[in-house]
């Protein structure tokens, strides 16, 4: 969470159990790395709330792990991750294939803020919210299939659910970026709690779509 050691810690706790709950509810193989996304987000929490620590106890190199750590979740993993959990999910193969097809851009976008990560160094600077300081994600181009991969992939999912997460990230993204834009990743990264209720209430609530697996992707 943007706000504060104690906030962050207390909020990838709060995701870490309801992760592990998520996981509880899964039934197939297939399954696991979407019901995964909440425990991932409370990682992503923990991370964070150890780089407010860094600021607090002035460790750079703490700082500097802990940037490159939350900089790996917010610009790599996910582009290239939400794709592939909503593409094993999707009964329907026309609807598979065209997911695989967002994949493929989750895993451009994701290699190449990699490849800049690598290059060009990244800082977190406290203030109200941590800022990460990474311009080059926000060259309109790559910012924009950030989203495709992240957000508008999940548009194109059979499972009703599915489709609502990605509105919902796209909107929450929308908010963070028209009031937060200096601090975006840490902000958008605050309502991953939201989404995170989102995917549970679908493993815990809406088990019929699952029974449509085909026996391939088991």
């Amino acid at each position: 969470m943007c706000f504060s050691a104690t906030a962050s810690f207390v909020a990838g706790s709060a995701l870490l159990v309801l992760g592990v709950a998520t996981l509880r509810e899964t039934r197939r193989k297939v399954e696991i790395p979407f019901a995964a996304i909440p425990l991932l987000f409370g990682l992503q929490q923990l991370v964070e709330g150890t780089l407010w620590l860094s600021f607090r106890f002035d460790s750079p190199q703490l700082n500097v792990a802990m940037t490159y750590l939350f900089s790996m979740f917010s610009h790599v993993l996910w582009p290239i991750f939400v794709p592939f959990a909503i593409g094993l999910l999707e009964p329907e193969p026309k609807r598979r294939k065209l997911l695989w097809g967002f994949q493929a851009i989750g895993l451009l976008v994701g290699g190449y803020l990699f490849y800049l990560l690598v290059e060009f160094p990244v800082t977190a600077v406290a203030a109200a919210n941590i800022v990460y300081v990474s311009p080059h994600f926000y060259n309109l181009p790559v910012m924009g299939l950030y989203l495709v991969a992240t957000c508008v992939s999940c548009f194109f999912s059979s499972d009703t659910t599915i489709r609502i997460f990605g509105v919902l990230a796209l909107l929450l993204f929308g908010v963070a970026y028209g009031f937060f834009s200096l601090a975006l990743f840490s902000v958008w990264c605050f309502f991953a709690a939201v989404l995170s209720l989102i995917i549970y209430a679908r493993f815990r609530f809406a088990r019929g779509s699952l029974s449509s697996q085909p026996s391939e992707l088991n």
